[in-house]
């Protein structure tokens, strides 16, 4: 989740003498070849399928069998489940909403807000790119409230299984932008390095591929790993380590991750992805203390 927007272009120029480190005549000598794999997939007529969009409806698809498969094992939950897998199928609805309108209303607010109150219409065009993260993690609480409130469902329970799952979507998006060739990383003179193409003669982190893993599939197995230790019993649990751990990932890959250029970096070299991870990580230290200290849920057989 997190493409840049497609004024990129016109800010680049203007923007990489402060934001791309200079290397040196020691500019690695092995470099690994950006593979130029076209975004499209395939035209169909007039429709083009992306990468992308196929990254969003693969990691909803594989989230929403990944859920079921937790919901229905009532080992997990010590009894009987507190919803059903079928109350599941009519929340992806809402939750995709979530994450779609979320995540682009977070970035036009956190990253390009001069912008996009100059071009509002744009705000509708998904299809150029730019989405946060972190505006789509608001979008899914605010769907798993919503929901959960309408139905009578646990709202703490709704979000754990949520959030578990989360991790598949991150996975698969961040190979997407890997693919588009944006989101990439700051110039590096590691064997690993790339040349992107749009990014310059420099060679540079693939950034993309440490969130994949950091954020996707690392994340992925921690939660799972305390699914199967039995954190559904205390519902808000999986949603405190989701909040913590994609915090302290996406934190981590920020220092590998040029910012996006209309922005640079901010205090202290601070990027925006890492003041927006502070309090995503205090919240999810607090809900982790709050959900341990609360009685584990003993559900009805």
């Amino acid at each position: 989740m997190g493409a840049r927007s497609g004024d990129r272009k016109c800010h680049r120029l203007k923007s990489r003498h402060r934001l791309a480190p200079q290397i040196g005549p020691d500019m690695p000598v092995f470099l690994l070849p950006f593979p130029a794999i076209d975004p499209v997939l395939v035209h169909i007529g007039p429709v083009a399928i992306r990468w992308y969009a196929l990254a969003y409806i693969f990691g909803i698809l594989l989230g929403w069998l990944y859920a079921r498969a937790i919901i229905r094992n009532a080992a997990l939950w010590g009894g009987k489940p507190p919803f059903t897998a079928e109350a599941f199928d009519d929340f992806i609805v809402w939750v995709t909403l979530g994450i779609i309108l979320g995540g682009r209303l977070g970035y036009v607010l956190f990253y390009n807000p001069e912008y996009f109150a100059e071009h509002p219409l744009q705000i509708l065009e998904l299809w150029s790119g730019g989405m946060s993260f972190h505006g789509g993690f608001f979008g899914c609480v605010v769907a798993v409230v919503l929901f959960a409130k309408r139905h009578g469902l646990p709202i703490l329970s709704l979000g754990d299984i949520t959030c578990a799952v989360g991790p598949i979507g991150l996975f698969l998006g961040r190979l997407a932008n890997f693919i588009n060739g944006e989101l990439w990383g700051r110039a590096a003179d590691v064997p690993w390095a790339m040349v992107f193409p749009g990014a310059g003669p420099l060679p540079r982190h693939p950034s993309q591929i440490y969130e994949a893993l950091l954020e996707g599939l690392l994340l992925f197995v921690v939660l799972a790993v305390l699914v199967r230790g039995g954190a559904l019993k205390r519902p808000g649990l999986i949603i405190g380590a989701f909040a913590a751990v994609y915090a302290l990932a996406r934190g981590f890959c920020e220092f590998f991750r040029e910012p996006d250029p209309q922005l640079g970096f901010l205090w202290g070299g601070l990027t925006m992805g890492m003041l927006l991870s502070v309090p995503l990580f205090l919240y999810g230290v607090g809900q982790i203390a709050y959900s341990l200290r609360r009685p584990a849920r003993i559900a009805a057989s």
